[in-house]
C-alpha cells in the first residue's frame, strides 16, 4: 500500500485546460493512492460509499458527496464502492486557469475567495450537492469555451453556498508559488521519498544547485515555511495515515515517520493537527464504529 503522499502530474487533452473524467465502476486500489497536485479538484459522487482522507482529516461517507480541494492538498482516492448507477465525476484545473487580471475582476471576487478557501478542503451538504452535482456531470459533454463558462457557473454557486464544512481546518498544504516550479518539484519529490530519513540541508541544496543560505532563503520565500517545517508536515501526514490504518504503537509510528525524539513528535503532531496522536487515534476509532 502506498502511504506516502505522491506528487501526481495531471495532463489534459490537446485544446483543453479543464480535465473532466468519470468512473462508473470501483477503481482499482492502485488508482486510489495518497497524492497531491497543483490542480484544483472538484469531486462529485452521486451514489457510493468510501473514505475521505484529506490532509489530516479522516471520515467516511455512505451515500454521495461533493468536495472541492485546493492546490497541493494531499488526499486519497474517494470511492471504495459505487452502488448501482453510481458515478464519480472528477474535475481538475490549474488555479491560474482564469489568469490574475480576470480573477481580480470584482465579479470574480467570490470565486477568488473560494479557491483560496479550498486549500483546506470543502465538503458541501445536501442542498448544494443536489443543485451542483448534475451540473458537474454535464461538464463531461461540454466542449471548448462552453466547458469553461459552465465551470465558472458551478464555482459561483459553490462560492455563494453556505451549507459546507471545512475539512482540513487545522491542517496544511504542500504549497508553493508558481515561479521556478522545477526546483520545487525536485524538492518535493525528494522529500516525498526520503522524509522518514535525516535530510541534511547540504544534500537538498545541492540537488537544486544552491548554497545552503541561498536555498533556505529561496524555500522560505517560495513556500512561506522553512524546509524543516515541510519535512515535519510530510512526517505528520504519514503518521495520520499509520494511526488510522495500522495497529502499530504510537512510539513505533514516531520512529517510522523519521522522528528520533518522541516528545518532539508529539509536539509537532499537535502543531499540525491540533490534537495529540493518542486523541487522534481515539477519534478515528469512534468514526469507524459510527
Amino acid at each position: 500500500m502506498n502511504i506516502k503522499p505522491t506528487y501526481e502530474k495531471i495532463s489534459t487533452s490537446f485544446g483543453n485546460s479543464i480535465l473532466v473524467k468519470q468512473h462508473t465502476k470501483k477503481r482499482k486500489n492502485n488508482l486510489a493512492f495518497w497524492h497531491f497536485h497543483p490542480e484544483v479538484e472538484l469531486v462529485y459522487v452521486n451514489k457510493g460509499k468510501g473514505k475521505r482522507h484529506i490532509g489530516n482529516h479522516l471520515s467516511y461517507f455512505n451515500n454521495s458527496q461533493l468536495i472541492l480541494l485546493g492546490s497541493n492538498l494531499p488526499h486519497n482516492g474517494f470511492t471504495d464502492r459505487l452502488t448501482a448507477k453510481g458515478k464519480e465525476t472528477i474535475v481538475q484545473f490549474k488555479p491560474d486557469l482564469f489568469g490574475e487580471p480576470f480573477l481580480n475582476l470584482p465579479e470574480m471576487s467570490d470565486i477568488k475567495i473560494l479557491l483560496d478557501k479550498a486549500k483546506q478542503g470543502i465538503l458541501y451538504k445536501p442542498e448544494t450537492k443536489l443543485k451542483v452535482g448534475p451540473k458537474i456531470e454535464k461538464l463531461l459533454k461540454a466542449k471548448g469555451l462552453k466547458r469553461v463558462v459552465k465551470l465558472i457557473e458551478i464555482l459561483n454557486i459553490l462560492a455563494l453556498a453556505e451549507d459546507y464544512t471545512i475539512l482540513n481546518a487545522d491542517g496544511f498544504t504542500f504549497e508553493a508559488k508558481s515561479q521556478d516550479n522545477n526546483k520545487i518539484d525536485i524538492i518535493y519529490k525528494y522529500v516525498n521519498k526520503h522524509f522518514n530519513e535525516h535530510i541534511p540541508l547540504e544534500d537538498i541544496a545541492t540537488r537544486v544547485s544552491m548554497t545552503v543560505p541561498s536555498f533556505c532563503r529561496y524555500f522560505k520565500k517560495s513556500t512561506g515555511k522553512t524546509f524543516t517545517q515541510l519535512v515535519n508536515e510530510y512526517r505528520i501526514v504519514h503518521a495520520t495515515k499509520l494511526l488510522s490504518e495500522t495497529q502499530a504503537s504510537i512510539t513505533d509510528i514516531c520512529f517510522d515517520c523519521g522522528f528520533n525524539n518522541f516528545s518532539h513528535f508529539n509536539k509537532q503532531f499537535k502543531i499540525v493537527t491540533g490534537k495529540s496522536a493518542s486523541n487522534y487515534r481515539k477519534e478515528i476509532k469512534l468514526i469507524l464504529k459510527s
